[in-house]
Protein backbone atom coordinates (compact mmCIF):
# COMPACT_ATOMS: atom_id res chain seq x y z
CA UNK A 1 0.00 0.00 0.00
CA UNK A 2 1.50 3.33 -0.87
CA UNK A 3 1.39 5.83 2.13
CA UNK A 4 0.49 9.22 0.48
CA UNK A 5 -0.86 10.75 4.26
CA UNK A 6 2.11 13.40 4.68
CA UNK A 7 3.76 12.83 1.73
CA UNK A 8 4.28 15.98 -0.50
CA UNK A 9 4.68 15.63 -4.52
CA UNK A 10 6.71 17.83 -6.59
CA UNK A 11 4.15 18.35 -9.45
CA UNK A 12 6.51 20.50 -11.60
CA UNK A 13 10.05 20.65 -11.16
CA UNK A 14 11.99 24.09 -11.27
CA UNK A 15 15.30 25.58 -9.84
CA UNK A 16 14.39 29.63 -9.54
CA UNK A 17 11.34 29.80 -7.00
CA UNK A 18 9.15 27.22 -5.06
CA UNK A 19 5.75 27.19 -4.49
CA UNK A 20 4.29 25.53 -2.03
CA UNK A 21 0.45 25.13 -1.95
CA UNK A 22 -2.42 22.86 -1.58
CA UNK A 23 -5.90 22.30 -2.61
CA UNK A 24 -7.20 24.15 -5.27
CA UNK A 25 -3.37 26.26 -5.08
CA UNK A 26 -1.82 24.02 -6.91
CA UNK A 27 -3.95 24.02 -9.88
CA UNK A 28 -3.14 27.93 -9.95
CA UNK A 29 0.32 27.61 -9.27
CA UNK A 30 0.76 25.55 -11.96
CA UNK A 31 -1.00 27.89 -14.15
CA UNK A 32 1.37 30.44 -13.14
CA UNK A 33 4.97 28.51 -13.20
CA UNK A 34 3.59 27.80 -17.14
CA UNK A 35 3.13 31.80 -17.57
CA UNK A 36 6.55 33.43 -15.60
CA UNK A 37 8.38 30.04 -17.91
CA UNK A 38 8.09 32.39 -20.66
CA UNK A 39 10.52 35.03 -19.03
CA UNK A 40 12.75 32.08 -18.08
CA UNK A 41 12.13 32.03 -14.65
CA UNK A 42 11.59 28.65 -13.50
CA UNK A 43 9.19 27.41 -10.97
CA UNK A 44 9.30 24.48 -8.73
CA UNK A 45 5.84 23.48 -7.03
CA UNK A 46 4.70 21.28 -4.08
CA UNK A 47 1.26 20.02 -3.54
CA UNK A 48 1.37 19.28 0.11
CA UNK A 49 -1.53 16.91 0.22
CA UNK A 50 -1.48 16.92 3.63
CA UNK A 51 -1.28 19.55 6.52
CA UNK A 52 -1.23 17.14 9.75
CA UNK A 53 1.79 15.72 9.18
CA UNK A 54 3.61 18.31 6.34
CA UNK A 55 6.16 16.77 4.76
CA UNK A 56 9.27 19.08 6.00
CA UNK A 57 12.01 16.71 4.21
CA UNK A 58 10.37 17.51 0.57
CA UNK A 59 9.64 21.20 1.00
CA UNK A 60 13.21 22.11 2.72
CA UNK A 61 14.71 19.82 -0.31
CA UNK A 62 12.96 22.35 -2.37
CA UNK A 63 14.04 25.10 -0.84
CA UNK A 64 17.47 24.52 -0.64
CA UNK A 65 17.38 23.85 -4.54
CA UNK A 66 15.63 26.91 -5.34
CA UNK A 67 16.85 29.25 -2.35
CA UNK A 68 13.50 30.91 -2.68
CA UNK A 69 9.96 30.09 -1.57
CA UNK A 70 5.89 31.35 -2.01
CA UNK A 71 3.36 29.74 0.61
CA UNK A 72 0.40 29.76 -1.60
CA UNK A 73 -3.14 28.82 -0.16
CA UNK A 74 -6.91 30.01 0.22
CA UNK A 75 -6.98 30.77 3.48
CA UNK A 76 -6.72 34.98 4.50
CA UNK A 77 -3.27 36.07 4.80
CA UNK A 78 -3.94 36.97 8.47
CA UNK A 79 -3.85 34.25 10.72
CA UNK A 80 -4.37 31.53 7.64
CA UNK A 81 -2.53 28.53 7.45
CA UNK A 82 0.04 29.77 4.96
CA UNK A 83 1.75 31.74 7.80
CA UNK A 84 2.12 28.59 10.13
CA UNK A 85 3.77 26.84 6.70
CA UNK A 86 6.07 30.07 6.25
CA UNK A 87 7.50 30.36 9.53
CA UNK A 88 9.36 27.22 9.80
CA UNK A 89 10.18 28.06 6.47
CA UNK A 90 12.02 31.54 7.46
CA UNK A 91 13.27 30.15 10.49
CA UNK A 92 14.61 26.41 9.58
CA UNK A 93 15.96 27.48 6.52
CA UNK A 94 17.05 30.82 6.70
CA UNK A 95 20.61 30.10 5.49
CA UNK A 96 19.24 28.79 2.28
CA UNK A 97 17.07 31.76 1.27
CA UNK A 98 17.68 34.31 -1.23
CA UNK A 99 14.66 36.08 -0.13
CA UNK A 100 11.80 36.76 2.41
CA UNK A 101 9.13 34.03 2.25
CA UNK A 102 6.14 35.45 0.28
CA UNK A 103 2.41 34.11 1.06
CA UNK A 104 0.07 34.88 -1.40
CA UNK A 105 -3.27 34.52 0.46
CA UNK A 106 -7.44 35.79 -0.06
CA UNK A 107 -8.16 38.84 1.37
CA UNK A 108 -8.96 39.80 4.88
CA UNK A 109 -12.42 39.23 4.76
CA UNK A 110 -15.15 36.52 3.98
CA UNK A 111 -15.74 34.77 0.75
CA UNK A 112 -18.58 35.91 -1.28
CA UNK A 113 -20.73 33.38 -3.13
CA UNK A 114 -20.66 35.72 -6.16
CA UNK A 115 -18.49 34.25 -8.45
CA UNK A 116 -16.86 37.73 -9.48
CA UNK A 117 -16.61 38.99 -5.80
CA UNK A 118 -15.30 35.65 -4.77
CA UNK A 119 -12.47 35.71 -7.71
CA UNK A 120 -11.50 39.16 -5.97
CA UNK A 121 -10.93 37.89 -2.82
CA UNK A 122 -9.67 34.42 -3.22
CA UNK A 123 -5.86 34.14 -4.92
CA UNK A 124 -5.78 33.56 -8.78
CA UNK A 125 -3.22 32.07 -10.68
CA UNK A 126 -2.27 35.89 -11.78
CA UNK A 127 -1.53 36.49 -7.94
CA UNK A 128 0.74 33.31 -7.90
CA UNK A 129 2.51 34.50 -11.36
CA UNK A 130 3.34 38.04 -9.01
CA UNK A 131 4.69 36.69 -6.31
CA UNK A 132 6.90 34.28 -8.05
CA UNK A 133 8.45 37.05 -10.37
CA UNK A 134 8.98 39.45 -7.33
CA UNK A 135 10.47 36.52 -6.00
CA UNK A 136 13.02 35.91 -8.97
CA UNK A 137 14.00 38.87 -8.89
CA UNK A 138 14.65 39.67 -5.09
Amino acid sequence: MIRLLGKAKVVREGRDVTVIGYGALVQRALTAATEVQETSVSTEVIDLRSLSPVDWETVAACVRKTNRASVAHEDSLSRGYGAELAAPLGNDLFAWLDAPVRRVASLDTFVAYAPDVEDRILPQAADVAAAIRELAVF
